[in-house]
This record gives structure tokens, C-alpha cells and sequence, in this order.
């Protein structure tokens, strides 16, 4: 709620009601936004070799890194520590390990989710 919110126990303008429910209604509007946009669908599927997931489909925070993301497949998959993992976005490139997932959605999106390709 915003801080020009009244309280509830003091009495309220007809004029200043309407205004503050048109206020409240836009900033839950930009809070679901906002709340939709902290965590990316990420589609995974596994290319050569790679074992295939269970789960495919990932909700992942926007402030993660690919190397974060490569962790958690490479431990999810069970991979020894000397296996290699390369993940590939839209099978079109491979983003560095300091890229964050939301600036991957933010160029790369389709379908409203993030298609990386994951291959051991």
C-alpha cells in the first residue's frame, strides 16, 4: 500500500475513496508485474548423450547466473565432477557464466520462456 493510504478507522471523502481505490488497484496491477517478472520460465532439454529430466520446465530468478543455473543442472543430473556441461540458448549460443537468466529473457524469449539446451 502506499503511504498516502488512509486509515481505515477514520472517516473517508467520497472523492479521496475513489482516487485511493483507483491508486490501490494500479499498484497491485505493477505488483503482480513485478512479482511475474522475478522468476523466468526456463525450458531444458538435454542434446546428445545428456540424460533427460523429469522436469523440463524451471522457474528461475531473474538474478541468477548461467554458472548457478549449470550447477544446479549438473547436481539435479547427477554428473561426475569431471563431465563437462554446455548449455546453449535457442541452440543458437552459448552465454557466458556471468550472464544473469533475465537478460537472457529479455533478448532471447520466446514463448515467454527461456529455451536452453543442455549437453554433457
Amino acid at each position: 500500500m502506499s503511504d498516502s493510504a488512509e486509515s481505515p478507522t477514520e472517516p473517508q471523502k467520497e472523492e479521496s475513496s475513489t482516487q485511493n481505490q483507483q491508486n490501490v488497484a494500479a499498484d497491485s496491477g505493477d505488483t503482480a508485474k513485478t512479482e511475474e517478472k522475478k522468476k523466468i520460465d526456463v525450458l531444458l532439454k538435454a542434446v546428445g548423450d545428456t540424460p533427460i529430466m523429469k522436469t523440463k520446465k524451471w522457474a528461475v530468478e531473474r538474478g541468477r547466473t548461467v554458472q548457478s543455473l549449470a550447477q544446479f543442472i549438473s547436481r539435479f543430473l547427477k554428473l561426475e565432477p569431471s563431465e563437462q556441461l554446455f548449455i546453449y540458448v535457442n541452440q543458437s549460443f552459448a552465454p557466458s557464466p556471468d550472464q544473469e537468466v533475465g537478460v537472457l529473457f529479455d533478448v532471447s524469449v520466446i514463448d515467454n520462456l527461456v529455451m536452453a539446451n543442455a549437453c554433457a
